[in-house]
């Protein structure tokens, strides 16, 4: 396929718009007309992975963390960063990042570590506020049911894991049409008044030129009329961090035991266990210190991320158990879920999860 195929598909899946301001999730090296047999994911982008990807003929490098985060002035092999380039350009292998953008959404980083761990009833932690509009339109009685599902289809009416949700009230429409209209119902020149449907559903922003295309496509009428207004409403579907129930309740040294093993975790920090069966747990991959108190608030008995810095811990107050593992150690599972996502759309396509361990992080 062309490297432009396998972006836009994982673009629909985890969109641009969804990354936080400081990220840069996007094709960063390589022509997205490029024609490639194969792709490589892994966490990190660095020399030893892209001379992996040249030996398994990989055209495309697929990485959690963007290579180029912030400026580059220059590819002159000064770093880390320019040699990896370098080496990339010059064996033609494409690289794209797909970094905050597969955080942020509810079936993707935080919820495979769930996944993981058993972790059951998931919910974003920190939802987005914002990132939702709603389209009010007005569509002849007979073709209400043909428009609705064509909205549907193209994404819009989904709350939460509620999908195909809109409401419907119906009254009358008037219009005159000039002559050089060709009306699809009434006569030219003379006021026409029909019996409408007024339709109202949701769609996030990242969509809109598809519910439109559906609308307009859908719609009997030469000039549909339509209203599109931003929401402040949030969005429980996008943002940061998981929170969810284990089946069982179960000690705090028995679930970080439990953590260690299938989160192959080396070292494990945590601050002092409270002496309670635990059944709530809050995750976020990657640094998520920032989400402490969310965590808390949400009634967590554990937060498991990574990154925490020493005073950070005393902010657990004998509220919360907190348990750092890492940060490549938290996101190491994203290779497998970028690898089950493209499956399920191109199961002929060739991948490979990267061998090269990329944690910069060793442990005696």
């Amino acid at each position: 396929m062309l490297v432009k195929e396998l972006v836009k598909y994982l673009e629909q899946l985890a969109p641009l718009s969804l990354q936080e301001s400081y990220d840069n999730s996007r094709l960063q090296v390589g022509n997205s007309r490029k024609s490639i047999k194969s792709a490589l994911i892994t966490v990190d982008c660095t020399e030893d992975v892209v001379r992996e990807a040249k030996r398994k003929r990989a055209g495309v490098i697929l990485t959690h963390h963007p290579l180029i985060f912030g400026s580059l002035r220059s590819i002159a092999g000064n770093n880390y960063v320019e040699r990896t380039l370098e080496l990339a350009i010059k064996n033609d292998i494409a690289i794209y990042a797909i970094h905050t953008n597969l955080d942020n959404i509810y079936s993707g980083v935080n919820s495979k570590i769930c996944d993981k761990l058993g972790i059951r009833e998931k919910n974003i932690l920190r939802p987005k506020r914002g990132g939702l509009k709603k389209l009010y339109t007005f569509i002849p009685v007979d073709y209400a049911e043909k428009v609705k599902n064509a909205l549907f289809k193209s994404g819009a009416g989904r709350i939460g894991e509620y999908s195909e949700a809109s409401f419907s009230s119906e009254g009358f429409g008037t219009f005159l049409a000039s002559d050089s209209t060709k009306p699809h119902v009434g006569k030219k020149g003379v006021r026409h008044t029909e019996r409408e449907v007024k339709l109202e559903t949701i769609f996030p922003d990242y969509l809109e030129s598809q519910v439109l295309t559906a609308l307009l496509n859908s719609h009997p009428y030469e000039e549909v009329a339509y209203d599109i207004v931003s929401l402040d409403n949030i969005n429980q579907m996008v943002g940061s961090g998981m929170i969810g129930e284990l089946r069982e309740n179960v000690s705090e040294m028995e679930f970080l035991k439990k953590i260690k093993r299938v989160m192959k975790a080396r070292g494990l920090r945590y601050t002092k266990l409270l002496g309670k069966k635990i059944s709530r747990i809050a995750v976020c991959g990657g640094a998520g210190s920032f989400l402490l108190q969310d965590a808390i608030d949400a009634g967590a008995d554990l937060f498991l991320s990574s990154d925490f810095k020493y005073h950070q811990f005393f902010d657990a107050d004998n509220k919360i158990v907190i348990a750092d593992i890492g940060h490549y150690e938290s996101e190491q599972f994203t290779k497998e879920l970028i690898y089950d996502l493209i499956m399920k759309k191109f199961p002929r396509f060739a991948l490979h999860l990267s061998e090269t361990v990329t944690n910069p992080v060793k442990y005696l």
